[in-house]
């Protein structure tokens, strides 16, 4: 199949990776192309991927900062350079008859501009429910190429009932078979993930101070104002490390010889990518019932759920964490988070949708 995947513009798809959607765009890429399809993808100017051809769509993410996700603020419904950049990269992709165009931007441009397409297209929703995304997809599903909706969890999608209809649930996955992972581990324990407030690296600090363990922090100031006040809050103290984002091989190695990783997100946590990765390192997981992550993570097997924002049960399943095997955790990953189960759910939806395609002539 020729395949086309519009990567989230508002950064470059290359190591490291600013989130989890930009480390699915290049795994499923990079999957797709070792599986034999041609794959386009349509990226910020910057963007890499090993093995896959990337078209340079000339845009240029630091233009784009204002649709940069904010958890504590709807996505702005209109954009005049947001609408401006997707409007260019699919006057370019349809000029290419695509079995599939996949987008995994998430802006409601991204959305509105895939209408003009011939080609079938897909949304995947990587973020918890927007109303101005949900709008612009109503909105899409009244023109002549209807999109097809899908989620990456079951309690992502039901999240997103309450807005707009899903049509499928794609889950990511790790590429499980690349990451290393330990039978034994050192004393420290592991947050990664973007700096901002959504992703919990302050409640991360106090669960490991209060379990009396050293942290090591690894990510991107995502939010600077958030960024800033972690590294001032933690300026005196000898047990928490703050690091800048490294690229995914790096923080697998890292990852496998921790103690435990801690996911204590604020949100309703899509999937959980860092909790999978972890696992598929041997590492178990403490996490707060939220989202997802009480999929990812099998409670009392795998690592412990405790309750959101309990600083204290997180602490204690802490110190409790020696009774998980990690060779569990990486079966489970196996099992249960691999990225081939995900690539081959993606090839049957494409299968399942695409069509022959006419290019529409110029006018």
């Amino acid at each position: 199949m020729r395949i086309a995947i519009i990567a989230p513009l508002v950064t470059a798809i290359r190591e490291p990776q600013r989130g989890g959607s930009q480390a699915v765009v290049a795994d499923l890429a990079a999957g797709l192309t070792g599986r034999g399809h041609d794959v386009d993808v349509y990226a910020a100017s910057g963007s890499a991927i090993p093995g896959v051809r990337v078209i340079d769509t000339g845009v240029d993410p630091g233009a784009l900062a204002a649709l940069l996700y904010r958890a504590d603020r709807p996505s702005a419904a209109g954009s005049l350079v947001g609408d401006a950049a997707f409007a260019r990269v699919y006057a370019a992709v349809a000029q290419i008859p695509y079995d599939v165009v996949h987008n995994h931007a998430f802006d409601p441009p991204a959305v509105r501009s895939a209408t003009m397409l011939p080609s079938p297209v897909v949304h995947t929703l990587h973020l918890p429910p927007d109303p101005a995304m949900a709008a612009a997809i109503d909105q899409a599903r009244t023109s002549a190429n209807r999109p097809l909706v899908a989620t990456v969890s079951t309690p992502q999608a039901i999240a997103w009932e309450t807005w707009t209809s899903v049509d499928t649930v794609l889950p990511n996955g790790v590429p499980v078979e690349r990451i290393p992972w330990s039978a034994d581990a050192d004393g420290h324990v592991v947050f990664a993930g973007r700096l901002s407030p959504e992703k919990g690296a302050a409640d991360a600090i106090a669960i490991a101070r209060q379990a009396g363990l050293p942290i090591h922090l690894y990510g991107d100031p995502y939010d600077i104002e958030y960024a800033q006040s972690l590294m001032e809050a933690s300026r005196e103290d000898l047990e928490v490390f703050i690091h800048p984002g490294i690229a995914r091989t790096n923080l697998w190695q890292i990852m496998s010889r921790a103690r435990a990783v801690l996911c204590p997100a604020k949100w309703e946590e899509p999937f959980g990518m860092v909790a999978a990765e972890a696992q598929a390192a041997g590492t178990p997981v403490i996490a707060y019932r939220r989202g997802a992550l009480a999929d990812v993570v099998v409670d009392g097997r795998t690592g412990f759920i405790v309750a959101p924002d309990d600083v204290d049960a997180a602490a204690r399943a802490l110190g409790r964490i020696g009774s998980i095997q990690r060779g569990e955790c990486r079966r489970h990953a196996e099992s249960n988070l691999s990225l081939d189960a995900s690539i081959a759910a993606h090839i049957r939806l494409y299968e399942r949708v695409s069509a022959p395609v006419t290019l529409r002539p110029h006018a």
